[in-house]
């Protein structure tokens, strides 16, 4: 079966760490997908924290994630540091993605990941990515 490719932007504009805890372990004794996903998920709103995103009301809109993509490259396990770098890309009329490149203190790669994300109006409907956002972002990555 083949791998999932997924390109990585020009540039990663933020970057958080985290320490794996016991109880992000699955049976195997390391951090199951369950977990991965919910690091990322908590990267991410750290992301939108630092880029001082409101995600609940941007512009009377809010973020919702439409899609997402791993593929694993390494084992992690308790008390190991994971450091997420989190960039733009494929921006469209509507959204975007998020790609995210999990790495360990030593530089290993454990995950590449992808959340695709549109905005929704107030009447729960897909619309155009808010003026109010974009001013949010840096010049190099505004869509």
């Amino acid at each position: 079966m083949a791998r999932v490719q997924l390109e990585l932007p020009e540039q990663f504009i933020y970057k958080t760490s985290m320490q794996i805890r016991y109880t992000d372990l699955n049976t195997g004794g390391h951090v199951g997908n369950d977990q991965m996903i919910s690091l990322i998920s908590s990267a991410r709103y750290s992301f939108f924290q630092h880029l001082q995103v409101n995600l609940e009301n941007i512009d009377n809109h809010r973020i919702v994630v439409t899609d997402l993509v791993t593929s694993y490259r390494a084992e992690s396990f308790a008390e190991e540091v994971l450091h997420f770098e989190l960039g733009f890309m494929d921006f469209n009329a509507y959204g975007g993605d998020i790609i995210f490149r999990v790495t360990k203190t030593d530089k290993t790669l454990v995950t590449l990941a992808k959340t695709g994300f549109v905005f929704i109006n107030q009447a729960g409907k897909v619309s155009p990515i808010p003026q109010g956002f974009i001013n949010l972002l840096p010049d190099n990555v505004k869509p």
